[in-house]
């Protein structure tokens, strides 16, 4: 670019209006001191020559691209696509006055170049919305290679390309999304994200929708000061984890939320693979995860969800206090003796675990009048008294691979009463199955 001294601008000037050197000079000083100095003297030259209709440099009728720009040019096109926004922002002049200012960067193939909007000129930039089905627009980005994605919006069309791939999406105006609710913000707490994922992952997948019970249909929270406790059940088995919280929270009571199960697996599915902290905020009606992404323009991901009404069940009564038979075992043999009992199960599918401590054995059998039989004794430490007690499978293979400890606690009360898996070294964790009664 070739720049022009600031004495041919102010001979130009003089040439052109008539005006003297001094007073040109004094313009240029005094949009200077307008601006606050954001402005050299060169820049504020350039601005006094513009407003006074003094043609620097012969305009260029012609797109040209950003390298070829020369300072000083005007009437010129040129385009490039916008990397960069940068917010308007106001500052106080020395003459008490207030002005506005903003930028963006463009880039072309050739380079960058920053523009700069002052005062009126800030409201040319806008911002952009557009409404795009969600599914399509997830299914087709899941599809594209790991490059850069360009999107562009022109007239409720969403143009991405990315590569060899170019697709162009019909969307809708942005007025037809429904309102984004606002949420209380000042009860909030943080946590590790990766850990609530982790967490949600054991429960989530135990509740089911009911129509007469939904509450029962999503997950139970429980936040406390130091604690979160998330708790699931379908009425024949049940999950409770507990979070302990290391990071500040704002919480001056006790909050019970009934979450909705599909909420809690888009937690999973959007924040699962994050690192760092996810701040949650919650009232009576309404929760919010947020997730901090500094390095964009954007704050943060936010998902905002309504809560299922209704007060969620006292589960504590069903979680039995103490046990009478307790049985520790290599949890890969017991997940594949109960994975091989299944085979040979009958249509309610029933097996039978027989705990005998007086000869230190520990029994898996299942029947079918169809199919067959299976019985297996394997090697287990019990204590307590002897106990032969049914479970569905399907329940019990559920809450095995739910737990990621080598060894697994099963904790049995009488022939009826319900089971307790249990991590060994991990209290945070338990599991629930209720018995097949005996006909």
């Amino acid at each position: 670019m070739r720049n022009i001294p600031i004495s041919e601008i102010i001979e130009k000037i003089h040439q052109e209006t008539g005006l003297s050197k001094e007073n040109i000079s004094d313009q240029i000083k005094a949009k200077v001191h307008t601006l606050d100095g954001l402005v050299s003297e060169d820049g504020a030259a350039y601005i006094i020559a513009s407003e006074l209709g003094v043609q620097l440099l012969k305009a260029q009728t012609t797109t040209r691209k950003l390298n070829e720009l020369e300072a000083g040019d005007m009437g010129i096109d040129t385009a490039g696509k916008v990397t960069r926004i940068y917010p308007v922002r106001t500052f106080a002049r020395k003459d008490g006055s207030v002005g506005e200012v903003a930028s963006i960067v463009i880039s072309d193939s050739t380079g960058t170049a920053r523009v700069i909007f002052w005062d009126k000129k800030t409201s040319t930039i806008k911002e952009g919305k557009i409404t795009i089905p969600s599914r399509l627009l997830s299914s087709f980005i899941n599809l594209l290679p790991n490059k850069n994605i360009e999107f562009l919006v022109r007239s409720d069309v969403l143009f991405i390309n990315c590569e060899n791939y170019k697709t162009k999406i019909k969307g809708l105006s942005a007025d037809d999304f429904p309102i984004i609710p606002k949420i209380n913000e000042s009860d909030f707490i943080f946590i590790d994200s990766y850990l609530l994922c982790q967490s949600l992952n054991s429960v989530a997948d135990i509740a089911v929708p009911s129509t007469t019970r939904p509450e029962i249909s999503g997950i139970y929270f429980l936040f406390q000061k130091n604690q979160i406790t998330i708790t699931s059940t379908d009425s024949f088995r049940l999950g409770e984890k507990k979070l302990l919280l290391k990071n500040t929270t704002s919480l001056k009571k006790d909050y019970s939320l009934i979450i909705p199960q599909k909420t809690t697996k888009e937690v999973i599915n959007i924040f699962g693979e994050k690192t760092g902290d996810i701040k949650i905020y919650f009232s009576p009606n309404q929760i919010m995860f947020e997730y901090p992404m500094p390095e964009t323009t954007h704050p943060q991901i936010q998902l905002i969800s309504r809560l299922i009404e209704g007060e969620y069940p006292n589960y504590q009564e069903i979680i039995p206090k103490k046990f009478t038979t307790q049985l520790i075992m290599d949890k890969a043999e017991f997940l594949n003796q109960i994975k091989t009992a299944s085979l040979f199960s009958g249509k309610v599918n029933e097996v039978k675990i027989k705990a005998d401590p007086k000869n230190k054995e520990f029994s898996i059998f299942s029947q079918s009048a169809e199919i067959g039989e299976y019985n297996s004794i394997i090697p287990a430490k019990i204590k307590g008294e002897p106990v032969e007690i049914a479970f569905n499978h399907r329940f019990l293979l559920d809450g095995i691979l739910t737990i990621k400890s080598s060894e697994i606690i099963l904790e049995l009360n009488t022939n009826s009463g319900p089971g307790v898996l249990k991590p060994v070294g991990d209290d945070s964790f338990l599991y629930v199955v209720m018995p097949i009664r005996a006909s």
